[in-house]
């Protein structure tokens, strides 16, 4: 038996690797599990090499737990260790990079420490975060010379044995003494459960236990003439050693990717609206699925539902700084060597490859929304309200997106027909100039509530875009600082002569000055001083009598704010603004300006006013039960 005392100055090493190596204690299953698969891989390379000629056999790796012993084991037939290579990889390589780790760590701010894990090589010795003692029993695939297996045991401390021992075949064979306070790590569902959250693509098959299943006995009937069917117990592979990302995208049908889809996100029961397949080699190795699902009007979206892996092992589902921001509201998985692990979002922002890679995923997202608007425009429409959240925002956060998709970017009006840009721009250039010749883009975010507005623009000519999406304030802001001479405004932003006001002349006015300061203030009576303003405009007499508009800037700004990102501190807690327009043409205002009976006057304006804002529906409570009886004794 050899013992030795590992070359290490730094003290209490293991507690600083116990507390310190990872945030989260279950990562040592799968550092465990991926030096396994790596060995294994290694083995196979051999082999197709011609430098190992033995037959490989099943290379499954196994996972074990005995409750009663308190270990968990991790077991490979992979290429193994002599007594050399353990001294060397385990007692030096290994422990040196822990020590230096710790030197490092100990200096460092917590945000330094995050950048510096991760450069160690000390995925072994993640087993120590929840063991009492680790035992390896390895045997090297090698044949002659120093080649009997070996066992290497330690304790936590910078002691540890190592001496010959028996093992038939070739591999590893980690057993860890899984300590008191990390019983958890004994529980059979728990262990399940990390197999299937770092391990469910490795390219090696893993087994955690057995599980039952019913097989046809070929050439046997059952008493009533059916198909004979017995129960087997049958080793439980957690794993699919070749998922999709993996294959040759030319040999997939689309059922194969929804296939994925669902079993990626087993409780998603909608189907994607369409996948990218990458697939690169140079400058960097990058695969991966991508899902735009459907998203919900409420913009509930979770952003962990991408995962990365490294060469099919799972690292995170939180992919902040390697793909572009408004990219992480899509499904689905990526995987990539070429990302570094285990550091800080700033050095990954920072990192020139991940920049590729981000600005990679960018442009092949925009080549396959293009690809699917050029091959069939009648299907992207359709598609058009579940995945306008996902271009809008990569126009508002992305210039090089933006300058893609003003080519595949729609903009739907009020009648339910599409239009590019430049089309919609082509549309009204005519009708909607106004007179300093900019265009004014009518639009309207809800359209039963801005109906009678809707139906008075339409009855003059103009088009309404419907603009009704949770990103719809912030992307007309960006549109209106991105196209020349444009302006959107809400249809009930003002009179619709005010919103596309073709030059300086008015139409008269049946009412003179004195006449509308006489009834101005029987409408200032009816309403809330503090929120609306009354004005009186020279409308059509066929135009309502009393209307209520929203000053367009101001409630833009409160609403951009209640969403978030205005920049206007304090905007969401203003109270509403509304213009309380009197139409000064129409038969109704004539007759009550002229009426000598005040009563009737103060009535009037009563139930006109009431019934501008019973359309707009901000009547409530007893007012609405006034306007209701008032309308009662009317008729």
């Amino acid at each position: 038996m050899q013992k030795g005392k590992i070359n290490v100055q730094t003290e209490n090493i293991f507690p600083i690797i116990k507390k310190f190596l990872y945030s989260d204690h279950e990562i040592f299953l799968r550092e465990l599990i991926s030096n396994a698969v790596d060995a294994t891989q290694k083995l196979k390379t051999l082999a197709s090499t011609g430098n190992f000629k033995d037959e490989l056999g099943d290379l499954t790796i196994k996972v074990e737990v005995d409750k009663k012993k308190g270990t968990l084991k991790v077991i490979d037939r992979g290429i193994g260790m002599t007594a050399d290579e353990v001294d060397k990889f385990i007692n030096q390589i290994a422990f040196s990079s822990a020590e230096e780790f710790v030197k490092k760590f100990k200096t460092k701010t917590e945000a330094e420490q995050n950048a510096i894990i991760g450069h160690f090589g000390l995925g072994f010795y993640s087993a120590f975060m929840v063991s009492d003692k680790v035992e390896i029993i390895t045997k090297t695939y090698k044949k002659g010379g120093p080649t009997k297996a070996v066992k290497w045991s330690c304790d936590g401390s910078p002691e540890y044995t190592m001496e010959e021992t028996v093992k038939k075949d070739r591999g590893t064979e980690v057993i860890l003494y899984i300590s008191k306070e990390d019983k958890e790590f004994l529980e059979d569902y728990k262990i399940r459960e990390l197999l299937k959250k770092y391990c469910r693509f490795l390219p090696v098959p893993i087994q955690f236990g057995t599980k039952k299943e019913q097989v046809k006995v070929e050439g046997e009937k059952d008493k009533d003439g059916k198909d004979k069917y017995i129960e087997v117990e049958k080793p439980d592979i957690i794993n699919n050693t070749n998922p999709l990302w993996k294959q040759k995208p030319s040999e997939l049908k689309d059922e194969d990717y929804k296939n994925f889809y669902r079993e990626l996100y087993p409780m998603n029961f909608e189907d994607p609206l369409f996948h990218i397949h990458l697939n690169v080699d140079y400058p960097f190795n990058l695969t991966g699925i991508l899902y735009f699902p459907k998203v919900k009007r409420n913009f509930e979206v979770q952003r962990d539902k991408i995962q990365l892996y490294a060469n099919q092992v799972f690292v995170t589902d939180s992919v902040e700084g390697i793909v572009p921001d408004f990219l992480t509201l899509l499904h689905g998985v990526l995987d990539s060597p070429d990302i570094p692990l285990n550091v800080s979002r700033s050095y990954l922002q920072s990192d020139r490859r991940v920049k590729q890679i981000s600005n990679h995923i960018m442009k092949k997202v925009a080549d396959k929304l293009e690809e699917l608007f050029k091959e069939n425009r009648e299907d992207f429409e359709k598609k058009w309200d579940d995945i306008k959240v996902f271009i809008e925002y990569g126009m508002i956060s992305e210039e090089k997106f933006y300058e893609r998709a003003v080519k595949f970017c729609l903009l739907k009006n009020v009648d339910g027909k599409y239009f590019t840009l430049d089309e919609y721009k082509e549309k009204i250039k005519e009708t909607q100039q106004d007179k300093d010749k900019k265009l004014v883009y009518l639009y309207s975010n809800d359209m039963d509530e801005q109906h009678s507005y809707i139906e008075v623009a339409k009855e003059k000519g103009y088009d309404v875009l419907l603009m009704d999406g949770v990103l719809d304030n912030h992307f007309i802001n960006h549109l209106e600082q991105k196209l020349e001479n444009t302006a959107f405004v809400r249809v009930d932003a003002d009179t619709i002569e005010n919103l596309i006001k073709k030059d300086d002349t008015e139409t008269p006015s049946k009412l003179d000055d004195k006449q509308k300061e006489a009834i101005k203030p029987l409408f200032e009576e009816m309403v809330d001083k503090t929120k609306f303003t009354v004005e009186f405009k020279n409308m059509s007499e066929n135009d309502l009598p009393v209307m209520i508009t929203r000053p367009e800037f101001m409630r833009r700004m409160k609403d951009m704010s209640a969403l978030g990102g205005s920049g206007m501190m304090g905007m969401d807690n203003l109270p509403d603004s509304f213009n309380l327009v009197v139409n000064t043409n129409h038969k109704l205002i004539y007759k009550m300006a002229t009426e000598e009976n005040e009563e009737e006057r103060k009535k009037t304006a009563k139930q006109l006013t009431d019934l501008a804002m019973l359309s707009q529906n901000l009547l409530k409570g007893e007012a609405l039960t006034g306007f209701i009886k008032r309308s009662v004794e009317l008729l």
